[in-house]
């Protein structure tokens, strides 16, 4: 994994994320990838789980999504970047705001095997 490849990989996240799209999201993650949405919550583990989260959440839960990172470090097989995404809530309609740091950890295939996420949310 290289500058090149992570920044390649956070585009597709984030159009995974922007298009609502589970199938392009587990497409970039291993069979038995470990996914922590929070640092301390047990991890989703598996590309059913990781669908499901992202079925329940950006394809049925939110809509006018907005999605950029940035590279803080990319060493060997770890990337980390900082993050930005907004989204209406549905059907609440209400404005979500998210700032965070996300780790990835990936396997010689440039698929993800952990990912770990810390973020802070604004809703208005």
């Amino acid at each position: 994994m290289d500058i090149d490849d992570f920044r390649n990989w956070l585009n597709q996240y984030g159009q995974a994320w922007i298009n609502g799209d589970p199938q392009a999201a587990i497409k970039l993650f291993s069979e038995n990838a470990a996914y922590y949405e929070e640092p301390l919550q047990t991890p989703m583990k598996g590309t059913e789980a990781i669908r499901k989260y992202w079925e329940d959440g950006a394809q049925n839960a939110q809509m006018d999504i907005t999605f950029k990172a940035e590279i803080i470090s990319i060493r060997e097989n770890i990337g980390y970047a900082h993050w930005q995404a907004t989204f209406k809530r549905i059907p609440a309609n209400t404005f979500v705001e998210l700032d965070g740091i996300l780790k990835a950890i990936f396997n010689d295939e440039n698929k993800c095997i952990e990912f770990r996420e810390w973020w802070h949310r604004r809703e208005e």
